[in-house]
This record gives C-alpha cells, sequence and structure tokens, in this order.
C-alpha cells in the first residue's frame, strides 16, 4: 500500500491539467518560490492561449502565467520536446506576455517585469549545470559597472535598475540533474524529473503535491491518459537515444572507412616514395659497380696497348708481342 501512495503525477503532466484550479495554487506558489527565490504568492491565473489579434497572429503557447502580488507576470512552460528555435520562441512569448497586459495610451510605466520559466525534459545547448539564469544588463565596457537609470517624477529622483525591469530567464534542464536531493530545490528537481517526493519534505509545494496529486487519485480515464503520456515521452527519448547511438555508429564506420582510405593512399604515397628513394640507391650503386668494373676494364686495355707498343718500338716480332700481351696478330699491326 505505501508503493501505491509514493507514486505522483509528474510535474509535466500536473501543470497542465491540474494546477490551473486555484485549489492547487499552493503547489504551484511553492515551485515559484523555489525557483525565483523569494515568497510567490499567485493572484490569478491568465489565459492567453485566445489572445489573437487576427487569424495569422501566433498563440502565447505557455502553460501557466501567474502574476504575483507586485503585478509582476510569471510564464511558466514545460517543453518535453525538441524544437530547433526553443529560444527564440521563449523571446516571443515574453514579449507577447508584456504587450498582451499593456493597453493603447497606457504609459510605458505600466509595462510589467516578466519571468520566463522553461521546464525542459530535452537537451538544449551544451552545459553541465541542470539551472541556468540570464537577464538584460548594461556593463560599462570600460569600467565594468552597472548602470542605473535615474528619472524624474512628481519632483522626485526615481532610480531603477535594469534588473528591476527587463524580463528574467530560467531555463531547468530536467534531464542533467543527477544528485542526491537535499536542498528544497534538489527536491523539487528530483520531483520533475522522476516524479519522486520524500514523504518528510518540507519545500515550499512539495507537501501539498504528495496530497494533491498522487497517481491513484486520479480516475481510470485520467490514469490511462497519464499512462500514454509517460510511454510516449520514453518512447520519444528512446527514438532520440537511438538516432544518436546510430549516428556514433555511423560515424565511426565512416571514420575507419576513411581512416583506411587514407591510410591506404598514405601507404601507396610511401611505398611509391620508399621505392623511388631504394631504385635511385640501387641504380646509384649499381652505376658505381658497372663503373668501376668498366674503368677496370679500360684501364687494362690500355695498359696492355701500352705494353704493345713499347715492345713494338723495340723491334721486337709482332708474334712475340701477341704471346706477351694476348693481342692477335692483327690487333698489334694495326697499333
Amino acid at each position: 500500500m505505501e508503493e501505491l501512495q509514493d507514486k505522483y503525477i509528474r510535474f509535466d503532466w500536473a501543470i497542465k491539467r491540474l494546477l490551473r484550479q486555484k485549489a492547487n495554487f499552493d503547489v504551484l506558489e511553492g515551485f515559484l518560490t523555489v525557483f525565483l527565490g523569494e515568497p510567490i504568492f499567485i493572484e490569478e491565473i491568465l489565459e492567453s492561449e485566445g489572445n489573437q489579434l487576427d487569424a495569422d497572429d501566433k498563440f502565447n503557447r505557455v502553460d501557466i502565467k501567474a502574476r504575483n502580488d507586485k503585478g509582476e507576470i510569471i510564464i511558466v512552460e514545460v517543453q518535453n520536446t525538441r524544437e530547433l528555435y526553443y529560444l527564440e520562441r521563449i523571446l516571443y512569448g515574453v514579449a507577447k506576455a508584456i504587450t498582451e497586459h499593456i493597453r493603447l495610451g497606457d504609459s510605458y510605466n505600466q509595462v510589467k517585469k516578466v519571468y520566463s520559466i522553461s521546464i525542459l525534459y530535452f537537451d538544449i545547448g551544451q552545459g553541465s549545470d541542470y539551472l541556468y539564469h540570464g537577464q538584460n544588463q548594461f556593463v560599462g565596457v570600460h569600467t565594468g559597472d552597472y548602470l542605473q537609470v535615474r528619472s524624474k517624477e512628481r519632483e522626485a529622483i526615481v532610480t531603477r535598475m535594469p534588473a528591476d525591469i527587463f524580463p528574467e530567464y530560467i531555463l531547468i534542464r530536467v534531464n542533467e540533474f543527477n544528485q542526491v536531493a537535499v536542498t528544497p530545490l534538489e527536491e523539487w528537481m528530483r520531483y520533475l524529473k522522476d516524479g519522486i517526493i520524500r514523504s518528510d519534505t518540507t519545500a515550499p509545494g512539495l507537501g501539498q503535491a504528495r496530497e494533491k496529486l498522487q497517481y491513484y487519485c486520479m480516475t481510470a480515464e485520467e490514469r490511462r491518459a497519464y499512462d500514454e503520456h509517460l510511454n510516449a515521452l520514453m518512447i520519444q527519448n528512446d527514438v532520440l537515444s537511438t538516432a544518436k547511438l546510430e549516428g556514433r555508429l555511423e560515424g565511426l564506420a565512416e571514420g575507419r572507412e576513411e581512416g583506411r582510405a587514407e591510410g591506404r593512399a598514405e601507404g601507396r604515397a610511401e611505398g611509391r616514395a620508399e621505392g623511388r628513394a631504394e631504385g635511385r640507391a640501387e641504380g646509384i650503386e649499381e652505376g658505381r659497380a658497372e663503373g668501376r668494373a668498366e674503368g677496370i676494364e679500360e684501364g687494362r686495355a690500355e695498359g696492355i696497348k701500352a705494353t704493345a707498343l713499347n715492345l713494338k718500338s723495340m723491334g721486337v716480332g709482332r708474334e712475340m708481342i701477341a704471346q706477351a700481351t694476348g693481342l692477335t696478330p692483327e690487333e698489334v699491326d694495326k697499333l
């Protein structure tokens, strides 16, 4: 029975179906409090799916749009599948959230700060952390200081930092979390990834989630839809993992083939170079040997000729000269 009670609906499903209800705001408020680092109390959930100016206008595809007690807007989106231009999409979501809540004729001081929280169940970019935070800042190029904007309103000087105005972006890379859950943030990350909540948790929102998001509190139809959702995600992740593995294997095969081809080419080139070098060496050596042999032979012939001439000048007969030098009588006569 304890095993059944410890099975909870994962956040990516709950945020789309259960947490929009006012009775469940405490779960979402706890989540936002932990990730924004300040107490958040939701006044209302703003629906923006139908806010199109014309038929071609894009929807603001956020899962939750809330407003805190300062009037600031918080948009939360869960993304399970890879999207090529996701950063551009969250920028569009923030821009639309801002423009949807300022009316024509309002002063620009009515522009509300927006917090964009993206819960990502896929890899985006390269990085070793599971939580990334970004915001616009104006930094001195030479001094490194942060610009403070001053404005005069009703004789009062109002100093505002860009951090008070510009949106903040939080990217939660769920699959990168592989730590023991100790802090409230880590406990929430464990729930986001695996749907596990400690029975003694004190993390804001998770105690309420244990009460309201138990798997077996759903109807049979809801459980079936939820199980199909998780199964589809598993299949999708398997397909992506298989594609990555196949890509690596294909890369290895191509690399090996290219390596073999390069090796063969280099081997042929080295063989030709070595062959030419060996050929030159052998040719030089043979040439030297032949040259020496020819030189010796020519030297002998010249010596015999000189000896025959000397004998002939001494009046020795040709027959005698032929016997002494090995020349024929006719060769002696031609000297």
